[in-house]
């Protein structure tokens, strides 16, 4: 079992769409409705959106895989790609989203001490997320990984308004 880590690119286009769609549509989907699902799948993940995000040089995507197969992704934003104004010392960790047949092999791990990595080159003194408050296996991830609740936002999810919980890590 290896475990690597690679860079997106426009190349990647249909592939990052292919397992955003799968892993947030298996993530989420018991707990929404259908029409709210397609809607924000069709919103966030159509090849238009996903190609605006990747071409801003202010957000960075990064393929994990494991034995070679693409087994999720990271996405971290800084300055004006961050969801929320959370200032120029932060570093915003978008979304880990990992494939379930990969997840329990430590690769949200993996990618979190990525992102680590990136806001310590970038001197950030600390990492923010965003985290659906029914998450309770990313909460509890998070907490383990040294994060604190600092706050909340709402998230809309199709024609409902949910609540994202805001998780800060220092650095420093």
């Amino acid at each position: 079992m290896t475990i690597n880590i690679k860079k997106c690119s426009r190349e990647d286009l249909q592939t990052l769409q292919e397992v955003s769609i799968e892993t947030f549509n298996d993530t989420f989907k018991a707990q929404n409705s259908p029409e709210n699902m397609n809607a924000y799948l069709e919103s966030a993940f159509n090849l238009k959106q996903l190609e605006k995000e990747l071409s801003n040089i202010s957000s960075q995507f990064f393929f994990v895989y494991f034995s070679n197969e693409v087994a999720g992704y990271l996405k971290v934003n800084t300055n004006e790609a961050q969801s929320e104004g959370m200032g120029d010392d932060s570093l915003e960790i978008e979304r880990i989203y990992i494939k379930n047949k990969f997840q329990k092999h430590g690769l949200g791990k993996y990618l979190l001490n990525k992102a680590m990595g990136i806001a310590m080159e970038r001197n950030k003194k600390k990492i923010r997320l965003g985290v659906w408050e029914k998450n309770e296996n990313a909460i509890a991830f998070y907490k383990k990984m040294g994060f604190v609740q600092t706050g909340a936002h709402s998230f809309d999810m199709g024609d409902e308004e949910q609540m994202d919980f805001i998780m800060t890590k220092s650095l420093i």
